[in-house]
């Protein structure tokens, strides 16, 4: 019998996010060439952090909320590619000795360890920047009006009110004498993980120019499911292996890191998930079955197993 979740069953789920990342891959394949002369081995390292590997789900959830108003694949690909560039930048910079020291990223070597710590800086900078560009280019949007709003709200969801700002909370708490508390741990992870997946569930919202409701619907989804999305890593970097995970696990506790499972333990922690995604299916009710994929991500982030 097939699973059913969230009103489409896991194997549709499996392969809307196989298409996805595969139609993602190409248009980052366009949109990161390889190139010769000085600039090829910055591009080389850009393409390696960014083009193959990783889930997508940021990337799928700009196509599957562009889908709800009929946006058009070709730009809502344009889309999911900057925030998949943005995403890689994260991480690259994320793993290098001076924040999380990784080896491992995505079952292979890190940037700084497969070039050097330079490069890499060099390359999580040009991702960032590139990222910008696409959603700036009129291929993306012909309003500019359009192409402005999805500018300002990825720099405001990647700045000092967004994911940098969460890394910087990060790094305080490993530091800080004392523990930090549940509310404080829900804001630092807000910043550092959700206000991506935020802008990746809007932004389709703001490509097909939708209502106010509608908007803030995909929004608030996209901030309950990257509030649970966090707890799940947090969950698995306690109990998986470093195997599925393609990354090292057990980090974050001998890293003194905050997180919700090291507060709460990881019943109360699952718990707390399963509340988020009730919460986030709750906010897309208002689409109706064209929202099931959204649903069944939902139920998917709790799910997963790596």
């Amino acid at each position: 019998m097939t699973m059913v979740i969230g009103g489409a069953s896991a194997a549709s789920l499996a392969a809307a996010l196989t298409e996805a990342a595969q139609d993602i891959d190409e248009a980052l394949d366009q949109l990161l060439p390889v190139v010769e002369g000085d600039e090829a081995r910055l591009f080389e390292a850009m393409r390696y952090s960014t083009i193959g590997g990783g889930k997508r789900m940021r990337g799928f959830l700009v196509l599957e909320g562009a889908k709800q108003f009929g946006v058009s694949r070709s730009a809502a690909l344009r889309v999911a590619s900057a925030i998949e560039m943005m995403h890689a930048y994260s991480l690259i910079h994320d793993d290098l000795p001076a924040m999380d020291n990784d080896d491992l990223r995505r079952g292979k070597p890190t940037n700084h360890k497969a070039f050097d710590e330079a490069t890499a800086i060099l390359a999580g900078d040009s991702l960032q920047c590139h990222a910008f560009t696409v959603l700036a280019d009129e291929a993306t949007h012909p309003d500019p009006a359009v192409r402005i709003e999805l500018v300002r709200i990825l720099a405001r969801a990647a700045g000092p009110r967004g994911m940098c700002g969460g890394q910087m909370l990060d790094i305080m708490a490993e530091q800080a004498s004392e523990p930090l508390d549940e509310p404080a741990i829900g804001r630092l992870q807000l910043l550092k993980t959700g206000k991506l997946i935020e802008f990746s569930a809007e932004a389709g919202a703001v490509l097909g120019k939708a209502a106010a409701a509608q908007r803030h619907a995909l929004a608030a989804y996209g901030r309950d499911l990257g509030a649970a999305f966090q707890i799940a890593d947090d969950l698995l970097d306690a109990t998986a292996s470093a195997e599925d995970m393609g990354k090292a696990t057990a980090k974050d506790a001998a890293a003194g890191k905050a997180t919700l499972v090291g507060l709460l333990g990881i019943e109360r922690s699952r718990m707390q998930a399963e509340r988020l995604v009730a919460q986030a299916r709750d906010h897309i009710e208002i689409f109706g079955e064209r929202a099931d994929l959204l649903r069944a991500l939902a139920d998917y982030v709790i799910e997963r197993r790596s």
